[in-house]
């Protein structure tokens, strides 16, 4: 009895020391992690980041620092840990690779949130479509169309393409373009655009309207008339501005052209 005794004194007196080290090491490297984690939070959340966003970083944060806490309470036991961070690395390689699409995706995802290009809410053109900001997720933004379509987009397309951002300066400048007759007075169909679009409230005073001849087509004089709205004004403006000067120009006698094709018949006699 007095044998085994000896023997456990021994073992306690050997290990005791290194169990109580690693205890302590993963004690207080849980708290650090969590004190991290909760750091993490209130930075970003300091910064207004998406909730989502938030919670998968402050987490993921959490992780990275408890693993290598675990991996530093294991070498205090006296357990090799270079096949274990060798396993570690060669797993997070393969994971890595399987998810590399998904992870920048929400590299971008974190990017756009941070540098925020465009809010819930724009009018953007991005990755091929555009349309209405509606969700930016982690992985993917969801945009609504015109037409009320729902088009999702993976934050690496649209973060590696340019991104138009139509509403963040709250005006938009409203391109139209107006032909009338060569035979036509351009000093009085000036007039009556700038008679209809004085009437329309929707059009700032600042910056002015401009309206000029820009072209002489091969069948009409060509106006560009460019008045600016706020931007929420675009598409009513831009289709009741051209209802209205079309019914003007009707009405003042302005002819607005269409391409005409001269065709001359020979008879050829046999």
């Amino acid at each position: 009895m007095e044998q085994y005794v000896d023997k456990i004194m021994e073992m306690v007196s050997l290990y005791g020391v290194k169990i109580i080290t690693a205890l302590v090491v993963f004690i207080v490297g849980r708290w650090i992690a969590k004190g991290v984690r909760k750091l993490v939070k209130r930075v970003m959340a300091k910064a207004q980041i998406d909730p989502i966003l938030i919670g998968f970083t402050s987490n993921i944060a959490y992780i990275g620092l408890l693993v290598f806490v675990v991996v530093a309470a294991l070498g205090q036991l006296g357990i090799q840990t270079t096949s274990f961070i060798a396993i570690l690395g060669a797993a997070g390689l393969a994971i890595g690779l399987a998810l590399q699409g998904s992870l920048a995706n929400f590299a971008a995802g974190f990017l756009m949130v941070i540098f925020r290009p465009f809010n819930v809410g724009d009018y953007i053109q991005g990755g091929g479509e555009e349309g209405t900001a509606e969700q930016i997720q982690i992985f993917t933004t969801t945009l609504v169309t015109l037409d009320n379509k729902t088009v999702i987009i993976p934050n690496a397309k649209l973060m590696g393409d340019n991104i138009i951002n139509w509403t963040i300066k709250g005006t938009r400048r409203v391109d139209l373009v107006f032909g009338i007759g060569y035979g036509d007075d351009i000093d009085k169909a000036r007039q009556i655009i700038e008679e209809v679009l004085s009437k329309d409230n929707r059009i700032l005073k600042d910056p002015a309207i401009q309206i000029s001849v820009a072209e002489l087509g091969d069948s009409s004089v060509n106006f560009v008339v460019r008045p600016w709205v706020k931007s929420d004004d675009y598409w009513d403006v831009y289709m009741d501005s051209t209802e209205n000067i079309k019914k003007a120009f009707d009405a003042g006698g302005i002819n607005i052209p269409f391409p005409q094709r001269d065709v001359h018949l020979y008879e050829h006699k046999a």
